[in-house]
């Protein structure tokens, strides 16, 4: 048996599963928000900030956080923080550092998700809780 094809059809295999992992969040009662303004230090550090619910969450859970500005595709993960989900609203707030010239004050959009990791199948698959997406402004800090 050749390596490369059974290793191109176990890569196909996961990322398959990873697709039937990832169902579009079904509860309305877990939400995620992001803060309309975030912070960019002079040395490149970010600080996003907001709320999230979630339910059910029995593995570990994460609101994880990216950046973009500008045209530019790149997005830039800004931090993760455990979160707990117990049903109740809680704030969360990211850190991250990015190059001296990466971000700058103003406009940006940052993405935000609320994501388990599901360990149901042995391995460690995304289940995704919430998702939100929202337009700030980074403010000098």
């Amino acid at each position: 048996m050749q390596i490369r094809p059974a290793l191109a059809a176990a890569a196909s295999a996961a990322l398959l599963l990873l697709a039937d992992a990832a169902p579009a969040v079904a509860d309305s009662a877990e939400s995620v928000t992001v803060d309309a303004t975030g912070r960019v230090a002079a040395d490149g550090t970010v600080t996003l900030s907001g709320t999230y619910r979630c339910v059910a969450g029995t593995d570990p859970v994460f609101v994880s956080s990216s950046v973009r500005q500008g045209s530019e595709d790149l997005r830039h993960g800004i931090g993760g923080t455990r979160a707990v989900c117990d049903g109740a609203e809680r704030t969360w707030q990211n850190t991250g550092r990015t190059s001296l010239t990466t971000l700058k004050p103003g406009a940006a959009e940052v993405e935000v998700t609320v994501m388990e990791l599901s360990t149901a199948s042995g391995l460690p698959l995304p289940r995704f809780h919430a998702v939100g997406q929202q337009d700030v402004t980074l403010t000098e800090g």
